[in-house]
C-alpha cells in the first residue's frame, strides 16, 4: 500500500505529523482499515444536513481503537522487542493494545477503574491481557497502571500522549478524503484527544475550510475546560467524573494532547447524557448500528449543532459498540 499523497501543510511544527499518518496505514492490521462510510439518507433528513458515516464498530474490537494500537504497539515491540507494555483504559483501548501484542507474540498489562464497562474487561481478558481493576475512575486506574510501570520497567502506552496513538486514529480521516468532495464539518468524541487530534490533523490539511467540532459530556467536561484556556495554560483537573460515555470520562487531561489541539479544532460542544442517548437511538433506528455512548458522541454534538450545519455535509465517525447487554434495553432500545 502506497502512501496517500500529502496536502499542504498548515502547520509544519505540529507534533503529529502529517507523513507519519499518511505511511500509517501499510503498519495497521487490515481489520482496521477501510471501514464502511456513506451518507445516511434517513439520518440525514433527521438532522437536516447530509450525513456522512464512518462506522467503526465493524472490526475484532468494535472501536476504532485498533488503528492507533496497532501503529504504537508495533513501533514499541520493534525498539525493544522484550519490555513488558502497560496501559490503562476504559475499555476500548486496553482491548486494541491486548488485540495488536497478542498479533505479536506480547503480553499486555491493562488497568482498568472497578467500575468498567463489564462486557470491555471480559473482552480484554478474552484478548489475552493481564487485566487489574483498581480505582474509581479510569484516571485513578492510569495513575496505578504508571505506577507499576515506573516500578516494574514496563513501557506505560498511554492513548493521547503517544503521537502514534493519534496518528493511527488519523487513517480514519486518510479513508474520508481519498475520494475527494468538500464536507463543511466533522463532529469527534473527545476524551483523550488521540481521535479528535489525529483526524483533525489531516482533515485541516486536507480540507482546510472544513469545522472540526469535538464533544464532550457535560458530566467530564475537563479537556474542553483546559483547551478554552488557551495554549499555555496549564490544563483543568475535575473532582469527579458523572456520564454514561466511560470512553470520554476524562478527569485528568493530558496537556500534550490539549496543545495538539490549538490550531485545530474549531469549537467543542458540550452535550448532555440524555443527547447521548437520543444520538444513540437514532444511529439504531436510522442506520440499525448499536452504538455506545461515547462512540455517538459526534452525532449528539451535530445534534447541538444542528442549526450551524443546516444543508450542509457533515462527517460523523461512529467510533465504539461495546455496550454491555444489562444496558441495551434502557439505553438503546426504550422509546426516547
Amino acid at each position: 500500500m502506497h502512501p496517500q499523497a500529502l496536502p499542504a501543510d498548515p502547520l509544519p511544527a505540529h507534533r503529529l505529523s502529517l507523513a507519519r499518518i499518511a505511511a500509517a496505514p501499510a503498519r495497521i492490521a487490515p481489520e482496521f482499515l477501510h471501514s464502511p462510510q456513506y451518507d445516511c439518507e434517513p439520518l440525514s433528513a433527521a438532522l437536516g444536513c447530509a450525513v456522512t458515516l464512518k462506522v467503526e464498530t465493524v472490526n475484532p474490537i468494535r472501536s476504532f481503537k485498533g488503528r492507533g494500537a496497532e501503529l504504537l504497539v508495533a513501533t514499541a515491540l520493534e525498539s525493544e522487542p522484550h519490555r513488558p507494555l502497560a496501559c490503562a483504559s476504559a475499555g476500548n483501548w486496553g482491548q486494541a493494545v491486548a488485540w495488536s501484542c497478542r498479533r505479536r507474540g506480547a503480553q499486555a498489562h491493562v488497568w482498568a477503574a472497578l467500575t468498567a464497562n463489564p462486557l470491555k474487561v471480559e473482552r480484554m481478558g478474552a484478548l489475552g491481557a493481564q487485566v487489574r481493576l483498581e480505582g474509581e475512575d479510569f484516571d485513578a486506574a492510569k495513575a496505578a497502571a504508571r505506577a507499576w510501570a515506573a516500578r516494574t520497567g514496563a513501557r506505560f502506552l498511554e492513548d493521547g500522549l503517544d503521537v502514534e496513538a493519534a496518528e493511527g486514529a488519523g487513517t480514519l480521516a486518510l479513508e474520508l478524503t481519498a475520494g475527494g468532495g468538500a464536507c463543511a464539518a466533522a463532529g469527534l468524541p473527545l476524551g483523550n484527544g488521540a481521535l479528535l487530534t489525529g483526524n483533525a490533523r489531516w482533515l485541516k490539511a486536507a480540507l482546510p475550510d472544513i469545522r472540526v467540532a469535538g464533544v464532550v459530556a457535560a458530566g467530564a467536561p475537563a479537556m474542553r475546560d483546559s483547551w478554552l484556556r488557551g495554549p499555555g495554560a496549564a490544563a483543568v483537573e475535575t473532582a469527579s467524573v458523572r456520564t454514561i460515555a466511560d470512553g470520554i470520562g476524562v478527569r485528568v487531561p493530558i496537556p500534550e494532547a490539549v496543545a495538539d489541539m490549538h490550531g485545530l479544532v474549531d469549537v467543542v460542544h458540550t452535550v448532555e447524557d440524555d443527547a447521548l442517548l437520543d444520538a444513540m437511538r437514532l444511529l439504531h433506528r436510522h442506520a440499525g448500528l448499536v452504538v455506545e455512548p461515547a462512540g455517538a458522541a459526534g452525532l449528539a454534538g451535530a445534534l447541538a449543532a444542528r442549526r450551524d450545519y443546516a444543508g450542509a455535509r457533515v462527517i460523523v465517525p461512529v467510533c465504539g459498540g461495546n455496550v454491555a447487554p444489562a444496558r441495551l434495553g434502557k439505553w438503546l432500545l426504550a422509546a426516547p
